[in-house]
């Protein structure tokens, strides 16, 4: 066993005496509701079956009524969707690298698929290119995923661009899946909504949002921070402006009300997550989110 899913598994193990793991499992589990859609046979129908299993034509044929048979669904199949702009190569508030911290998001969902013999795919991707791992099961396929996604994020990669990484999905992904996004944006542009809709018609879809560094907390003040993605020194002076502190607090409190909104509206339950304790109860709490959400 490599490096990612090791990690992942101790963190889980550290968890397991608040009954977090058992609880993740369960939930996981129920995430998805009624009967297979995999197509069987026909049979006479027979007093309580559901009269929109009836086939009209087949019964027209028959001259007696007949029912469809299903086969129910044994593998549900995760789909990790993986930000990997150059943005996810800073570190957060915690002093986290936020790569690590998708990893360990991504491994957490993928760690309960495979614990369900379920399967798991990547999609990872920047404002350059995105690119698709086709889904498996086992350990080993999914340290596989982690490494690809870790390894694409780069502090001299391209930048991120969420609305390009969705519309790869839309675009190859035909398969019905839980759609797991992972990302460091808390702005949504339109684009990225209108494809989250889209998405949400086919998929069960959790966002994760990964939390970032706010660069004027005091504790920070006297070390050398760089903005990735512009590429310079964020100024010494500007991290010292108390003005500036509130300023930039109100404003990512009011990014993150309005991303809750939106997904909201959507129907799409969303997890901040600064660290990789509270990763583990982010993932619980999104499942267990999106599970009454789906029952409003």
């Amino acid at each position: 066993m490599t490096a990612h899913l090791t990690r992942i598994r101790s963190r889980l193990a550290i968890h397991a005496h608040r009954k977090v793991r058992g609880l993740l499992e369960g939930e996981y589990a129920a995430i998805h509701a009624g009967r297979g859609i995999d197509f069987n046979d026909l049979r006479e129908y027979v007093r309580g079956d559901d009269v929109k299993d009836i086939d009209w034509k087949a019964s027209a044929r028959s001259r007696q009524l007949l029912v469809k048979r299903y086969v129910a669904e044994r593998k549900h199949t995760v789909l990790l969707c993986v930000s990997t702009g150059r943005s996810m190569a800073a570190m957060n508030d915690a002093a986290v690298a936020k790569r690590e911290l998708a990893v360990t998001v991504a491994g957490v969902m993928g760690h309960l698929a495979v614990q369900h013999g379920d399967l798991v795919a990547l999609v990872h991707g920047n404002a350059e290119s995105c690119h698709s791992e086709r889904p498996g099961g086992g350990d080993l396929h999914l340290e596989r995923l982690l490494g690809s996604a870790y390894d694409a994020i780069r502090p001299d990669g391209p930048p991120g661009d969420l609305a390009t990484l969705l519309r790869h999905v839309v675009r190859t992904v035909r398969r019905r899946t839980i759609l797991v996004v992972v990302t460091d944006e808390t702005a949504l542009a339109d684009d990225a909504i209108a494809l989250l809709r889209r998405l949400t018609v086919q998929h069960e879809v959790l966002f994760v949002t990964l939390g970032d560094l706010d660069p004027t907390l005091p504790a920070v003040a006297d070390r050398r921070l760089v903005d990735i993605d512009a590429g310079s020194e964020v100024p010494g002076w500007l991290r010292r402006d108390e003005r500036l502190r509130r300023e930039y607090a109100a404003l990512v409190d009011d990014e993150a009300q309005k991303l809750r909104r939106r997904l909201d509206q959507l129907g799409i339950a969303q997890e901040m997550v600064r660290d990789h304790d509270d990763a583990i109860t982010a993932v619980f709490r999104l499942l267990e989110r999106h599970r009454h959400a789906r029952r409003r």
